[in-house]
């Protein structure tokens, strides 16, 4: 089985995101509720940070070092056990 994981990610407005994924479907995700702690505090309070976004390594990264786990940003938690 192969991990889903991030291929682009498009900011939207509103600090949501489109994610494409590596077997090519797309989510929309809302990401505010993710930005918990003091790394994220730049980009929670000024969304032209936030669009600062890059994928690596499958997931979205900041120049701030913050980083998200890319299991919630694709399926809110773990992957489901049939996922590929």
């Amino acid at each position: 089985m192969r991990i889903v994981r991030i291929h682009e990610a498009r900011p939207l407005d509103g600090y949501r995101v489109q994610l494409t994924l590596t077997g090519g479907r797309t989510v929309e995700r809302d990401l505010r509720p993710m930005f918990v702690g003091p790394i994220f505090d730049d980009i929670r309070n000024d969304e032209a940070r936030f669009r600062e976004m890059r994928v690596q390594g499958g997931t979205l990264v900041w120049p701030n070092g913050a980083d998200l786990c890319p299991d919630v940003l694709i399926w809110g938690g773990l992957p489901p056990a049939d996922a590929a």
